[in-house]
């Protein structure tokens, strides 16, 4: 027999109206999106997959009240229901890209004439502004395809951007190393590496060609420009699903180049091919699962987001041992109940994806008993950051969530959640 957890809004997949949706809870302990569309009829998405207990995740985040989120997305900006500041914006600076991939949330790879450079100039002002400096992640279409990104991460850090990341493939700076060195130069923070797998088949299903030999070498470019790597992966069911600890390993081998791995379920946005019959949801939780089965780590080292919704991602820390292996910095009895902020949210990026200062390693190894200067040299160089986001689509929106969103698009003078600004309608079949 179903259990009602609790009442929440939603959009109809079809033609995104505004309705009522409810999280019911199954027999066998799966958590159930369920609507209806006096037009288009009912919709039932997954949302969680009884791996982990459901309401100790939640961390006590009440439900969205009876009349909130009525006119949400609609034409979304921040407005006064939102519950969050800015983590990290989203300044889109091309449309162009030199891939055509089939899962592509931004629907990339237009020929359209990029915006000017005084036009992104304005953009990163308002986004000052507006946002109180977040971290500015530059993003398209691929970024690196303007010649004058350098100048613009330039700017960005005179406007008072704290951190600044491009969200890229990987091909350019594989192919340019002085572009790489460019960026570096006019003070990029962070490189967040679109990074599929580390099997060649799953960039051809995904990507349609080769690209692991390239994304090897975007790091090793980054890592000499002491450029922080937080690999990406889209992780699509059946695809790479088995690859998340072969993934985490190599990422481990590759510090301190690589700081982290910031895992994204697939989400049935943009060009992503989507139909209510096709879509095999890959859950948060079945997430976290197979990253501790595969990777060998404790499944309590997952802790939800106190910043964003407790259901849009996970964080966690280990220190890498000699031999590889992960120890386990956090757990999730240290998730506390008290909502943080943006600003604890972007601090928290900047001290684990951006490359630490080099400094001179300690006389005395790693060990599991080390003095606390030794323990604070590994923490810096030789530990690494797991996470997700698990964006939400016009099945699975739940408007609870989308009130909390940390994650901001800049979008014609007006800042956007992440999820309002990409939400596509489905396809009928």
């Amino acid at each position: 027999m179903k259990k009602s957890i609790r009442k929440t809004r939603s959009v109809c997949p079809i033609c995104l109206k505004n309705l009522p949706a409810e999280l019911v809870e199954e027999e066998d302990g799966r958590i159930i999106m369920e609507k209806a569309c006096p037009e288009h009829g009912q919709y039932a998405a997954p949302v969680w997959q009884g791996r982990l207990d459901f309401e100790q995740w939640l961390l006590g985040v009440p439900p969205l009240r009876e009349y909130d989120g009525v006119c949400c997305p609609g034409e979304c900006g921040i407005c006064q229901e939102h519950e969050t500041g800015s983590c990290c914006t989203l300044l889109e600076v091309t449309q162009r890209c030199n891939l055509r991939c089939r899962f592509c949330f931004a629907d990339g790879g237009k020929a359209v004439e990029d915006p000017s450079f005084e036009e992104m100039q304005a953009a990163i002002r308002d986004i000052a502004e507006k946002c109180g400096g977040p971290l500015l992640q530059f993003s398209g279409g691929e970024p690196t395809l303007r010649d004058d990104l350098p100048e613009l991460v330039r700017y960005a850090k005179e406007a008072g951007f704290s951190f600044t990341q491009v969200n890229t493939n990987g091909i350019r700076l594989a192919e340019e190393p002085d572009y790489g060195r460019a960026l570096a130069d006019a003070g990029l923070d962070i490189v967040f590496l679109q990074f599929d797998g580390t099997r060649e088949e799953i960039y051809e299903t995904l990507r349609g060609k080769p690209l692991l030999e390239k994304k090897l070498k975007a790091i090793q470019v980054c890592s000499e420009q002491n450029l922080g790597v937080t690999l990406v992966p889209t992780v699509v069911k059946g695809v790479n699903t088995d690859n998340l600890g072969e993934m985490i390993r190599l990422a481990a081998e590759l510090s301190p180049g690589v700081r982290g791995v910031h895992f994204q379920p697939v989400s049935y946005f943009g060009r992503i091919p989507k139909t209510p019959e096709v879509v095999d949801r890959y859950t948060l939780d079945q997430l976290m699962a197979d990253i501790s089965e595969q990777a060998g780590i404790p499944l309590e080292s997952f802790m939800p987001s106190r910043c964003d919704h407790p259901l849009c991602g996970f964080h966690s820390n280990y220190m890498i041992r000699p031999d590889g292996s992960l120890k386990s910095l956090s757990s999730i009895t240290h998730s506390s109940k008290k909502r943080g902020c943006a600003a604890d949210n972007r601090g928290y990026v900047a001290r684990h994806w951006s490359r630490p200062e080099e400094e001179k390693p300690p006389e005395k190894a790693f060990s599991e008993e080390m003095d606390f200067d030794t323990f604070l040299y590994y923490l810096r160089h030789r530990s690494l950051a797991l996470s997700a986001m698990a964006f939400q689509d016009a099945m699975n929106l739940n408007i609870e969530r989308l009130h909390s969103c940390t994650l901001h698009v800049y979008d014609n003078g007006r800042i956007k959640p992440f999820c309002a600004r990409y939400l596509t309608p489905f396809q009928e079949t």
